[in-house]
């Protein structure tokens, strides 16, 4: 400290005497303070939680768990044979030994422990655990402990891309849970170490080039649309900053360049640029120290869940030595395990062995054979569009293809063209070649045989310099490491290494720098296969059970999405596929999640339905457990607190079809609600005070009281019927709008398609698709110019269907929800979009084509004098419709005539939708006949 600064100092000091000089106290108080904020952290140590292990040493328990965890492995695999020393082969044992002594040389052998236990408790209580995931599924040690549920040596799998000596570094297994259950793992691990050893890990969102532009013109008040237009001026891509987006020669910095509100806007949001905005807590990360966290690391509070958080993040957390344990949830383990659960029940009933999971044969033929056909929605990692497609290319037939097909559906391999490579070599289109003819069979092939002489895994890279420079696993991890990296010095270093150890081998420095430049290529795109055989294995064990417990598995899926109405809509549609049948919901039979009744068919969840909460649902449903099935509406409002049943919920059930069981169609239903409602509470008050109906029972004569809501009519018209069950399910369950009008509609594909023909279509195949518009989006493209995105539902699937700006200019007139749209185009898909869209060249709707080919129209009427007014009502009807080119003719039969006599032509009329609901209305179903004629045929529709 200089002179000027301790002057300073005692000058400070001495007024802060004559400030505080009546409470000495707090200046003394202040020193304290000051003392306590004296921090040291240490860097490089690590800090391990203690695993209690008795007398016995830490490493040597950890070696005796891990040898009787492999003997048991191999007695479950020879249940025959009684077990002994010899069974376990000699190769597992080297192995485990040398996993050993490298993790006991680390200081991990509490770490192996620590994740030991938790996952042995969750399994125990029943709380599914994944096989493995990550490079930790490479370690034989992790297998033997039940940690991982992967045998390593069968996929050739390296421990040392896992740990090893030469690179020091924190194990880290990344360990999947149940989605609903992972949070009583981390209160057990709470419990088990104590609740102040145990924390969640702060994350911190900062602000990015679009944010941070939003951010700041909100404060400086410039008006939404201007900031909204710059922001959207800031290219996606990823790792982007303002400075980068201004270099670029684009509209943005021609902007700031000469506007001087955007240079105000910008030059401000780079100084705050990378900022920290606001903080989160970590998916998955869990920290556990050796004592209270608070030694380590100030802690903070999360206001959603009240948890306590680290207020160090994941990186500052592994700086300063502490261990991170990854507890993620996964929802295909929730999925599994539902399906597991619903399949021993059924066992049950039937004096059956339980089913575990764990016991299936990863070589079934059936499963590969649902594979091959692309038959993978709902199928963990394997459902997408891009994914499907690479299927149906590739036709996987192994478990180790579908190793491979994880890996190889990546942007870099797809982009490379290694893929193609890959699947014309499976299929015999391209000869497996090595890069050299000598070598191939002594050295590369063992290590590239399953791949057909593609380097596909960063254990390959590790393996071939292994073998062809003579390098240990541990110094071949890092030479991939490096390439990784790319960093020059390093791999020069490293290619000279690789050089002598290939001379040592006897193989010539042109070949041996050509094979290390052929991995150095795809070491890029080299993936971690411990990895992929990990979610391979997720995969195969969903596709498995889809195939051979297709309805519980389905069942299963529907449930752990029944919040996702979007995914309930392709589940249902893909149950469609399977000829699953899907209920409908059923108050007396539904539980709150999807299930398999008897006959195989899948119930319907009432948790699915839109706008009812799960104490609603359960309420009822222990309602109907404890005293028997709902016998009416007004049965349940009596017997369910009408807390927890208010008329919007009964409204919601009605129109789901939930109370169809009590026989009364939907309308009627939603009419008496509030009448019903007021009955329920009358008698429940009188039952209270005892009172007697003077004319009878009082609840047979409140079932009878049915007073109609004006805004109803007395039946709905399936139309109707059909958007309201839309509106609470997210699709049509119990019918479809474009089934009544099949007939009609291939009547215009099959003739009126003809008309557009020679028109400028691309020379590419034309598709036609006929559905009704769930939603509409007007877009803008990057050079402005507008253009529709319609969702389109035509009782198979759902389908984007995109306008550009000539066909949408000529065509938004028709863009209206539920309406039933017949759409030219072609198909077009991106790997990367994950969607297969419809290029529209031409649409329109129904009375487009009726126009066309409608001769006539003609409508049953039984003649008799009750019937006059009705047909009074459809006189009003033609003459407010009587601008159309469409005849009308009225057949009629009364008790005097045995056939029907056919009226003059007075009126014509424009057929539309309109105009057939409201004759529905007056005459009833099947009583309006449309004449449809073309050059090729006649076809007669009754609606």
């Amino acid at each position: 400290m200089n002179d000027i600064s301790n002057e300073q100092y005692m000058r400070n000091e001495k007024e802060m005497e004559e400030i505080f000089f009546d409470l000495p106290v707090a200046l003394k108080n202040s020193v304290e303070i000051a003392k306590r904020c004296n921090v040291k952290i240490t860097f490089c140590k690590y800090f391990l939680p203690k695993f209690h292990t008795g007398k016995i040493n830490v490493k040597d328990y950890l070696i005796l768990k891990a040898k009787k965890g492999l003997k048991k492995r191999f007695k479950k695999l020879f249940l025959d044979k009684k077990i002994s020393k010899n069974v376990i082969p000699k190769k597992y044992k080297i192995r485990l030994i040398n996993e050993l002594e490298v993790i006991n040389k680390m200081g991990f052998p509490g770490y192996f422990l620590i994740v030991m236990e938790f996952i042995q408790w969750a399994k125990k209580n029943g709380i599914p655990v994944g096989p493995g995931r990550g490079s930790g599924a490479g370690s034989l040690v992790a297998y033997a402990l039940n940690i991982t549920e992967i045998d390593p040596l069968q996929f050739n799998l390296l421990f040392e891309r896992f740990l090893n000596l030469e690179r020091i570094s924190m194990p880290d297994f990344d360990i999947d849970f149940c989605m609903y259950k992972r949070d009583k793992v981390i209160e057990h691990v709470s419990e088990k170490y104590g609740k102040e050893a145990v924390s969640q890990i702060i994350t911190f969102g900062t602000m990015t080039a679009r944010a941070v532009i939003r951010d700041v013109g909100r404060v400086l008040g410039y008006p939404y649309g201007f900031i909204n237009a710059i922001s959207k001026l800031v290219p996606l891509d990823p790792g982007i900053t303002l400075n980068i987006a201004l270099s670029k020669k684009t509209e943005l910095s021609d902007l700031y360049n000469h506007k001087k509100d955007v240079k105000t806007l910008i030059d401000m949001a780079k100084k705050l640029e990378g900022v920290i905005r606001n903080v989160g807590k970590h998916a998955g990360g869990v920290v556990i120290a050796p004592t209270k966290i608070t030694d380590f690391s100030p802690l903070c509070r999360d206001l959603n869940s009240r948890n306590l958080l680290t207020q160090f993040d994941k990186n500052d957390i592994e700086e300063i030595g502490l261990v991170k344990f990854d507890f993620l949830g996964l929802k295909t383990l929730t999925t599994i395990n539902l399906a597991v659960e619903m399949i021993n029940f059924c066992r049950f009933k039937k004096n059956k062995k339980k089913f575990e999971i764990s016991s299936i044969e990863i070589h079934d033929k059936k499963v590969f054979d649902v594979l091959q056909k692309a038959e993978t929605t709902a199928i963990f990692q394997l459902e997408s569009p891009g994914m499907k497609d690479l299927i149906k290319r590739m036709r996987p037939d192994s478990f180790e293809d579908l190793i491979a097909l994880v890996a190889l559906f990546r942007p870099g391999p797809l982009q490379s063209g290694m893929v193609d490579n890959f699947i014309n070599r499976k299929h015999g289109r391209e000869v497996i070649a090595y890069p050299d003819v000598k070598w191939q069979h002594k050295l590369l092939k063992p290590v590239l045989k399953s791949t057909y002489g593609i380097i596909l895994y960063q254990e390959q890279v590790i393996k071939i310099a292994q073998v062809f420079a003579g390098y240990t696993l541990s110094k071949a991890d890092i030479l991939r490491r490096a390439m990784a990296k790319k960093n020059p010095i390093e791999m020069n270093q490293q290619r000279s290494l690789f050089q002598k150890g290939a001379k040592k081998k006897f193989i010539n420095s042109k070949l041996s720098m050509k094979i290390f430049d052929l991995v150095e290529k795809f070491s890029g795109y080299g993936f971690n296969k411990s990895h992929s055989v990990a979610y391979a294995l997720v995969s195969y064990q969903t596709l498995w059970l889809k195939t051979h417990y297709p309805a519980q598995f389905m069942a299963s899926a529907m449930t752990v999405d029944m919040d996702n109405t979007e995914k309930i809509v392709i589940l249902y549609y893909e149950c469609l596929n399977m000829k699953l049948v899907v209920n409908k919901p059923n108050i007396n039979k539904s539980k709150y999640n999807f299930y398999v009744n008897s006959q195989n068919g899948i119930e319907y969840g009432l948790g699915a339905i839109k706008g009812i909460g799960k104490s609603s649902i359960t309420e009822i449903i222990n309602e109907r457990k404890k005293n028997g099935i709902f016998l009416s509406l007004l049965n349940i409002c009596i017997r369910v607190s009408l807390s927890k049943l208010s008329r919007r919920i009964i409204e919601k059930l009605i129109m789901s079809g939930s109370f169809d069981c009590f026989k009364k169609n939907r309308c009627e239903l939603i009419n008496s609600v509030s009448n019903t409602i007021k009955s329920a509470k009358q008698y429940l008050i009188n039952k209270i005070v005892l009172q007697e109906n003077m004319f009878g029972s009082l609840l047979t004569e409140l079932e009878n009281i049915r007073k109609p809501s004006s805004h109803f009519q007395n039946n709905f018209s399936e139309m109707t019927k059909l958007n309201l069950e839309k509106e609470v399910l997210g699709f049509y369950l119990t019918g479809h709008p474009i089934n009544q009008y099949k007939k009609e509609l291939n009547f215009y594909v099959k003739n009126g398609m003809k008309i557009f023909e020679g028109k400028s279509f691309i020379k590419e195949k034309k598709e036609i698709l006929v559905g009704i518009v769930i939603s509409i989006k007007i877009l803008f493209s990057k050079n402005k110019k507008r253009f529709a995105s319609l969702l389109i539902d035509n009782n198979f699937s759902r389908l984007e269907v995109i306008l550009f700006e000539e066909i949408l200019n000529s065509s938004e007139n028709l863009f209206k929800k539920n309406e039933i749209l017949i759409i030219e185009g072609k198909y077009k898909y991106n790997y990367f979009n994950k969607e297969k869209v419809l290029i529209a060249h031409f649409l329109s709707n129904m009375n487009f084509f009726r126009k066309k080919y409608v001769s006539k129209l003609i409508f049953k009427f039984s003649k008799n004098k009750s019937n006059k007014s009705s047909l009074n009502s459809l006189k009003k009807i033609f003459k407010n419709c009587s601008n159309g080119t469409v005849p009308v003719y009225m057949l009629y039969t009364n008790k005097e005539f045995k056939r029907g006599t056919y009226f003059d032509v007075k009126y014509f009329v424009s057929i539309s939708e309109n105009l057939i609901n409201e004759l529905k209305n007056i005459l009833g179903e099947k009583k309006i006949l449309l004449f449809l004629e073309s050059k090729f045929e006649t076809t007669i529709i009754n609606y």
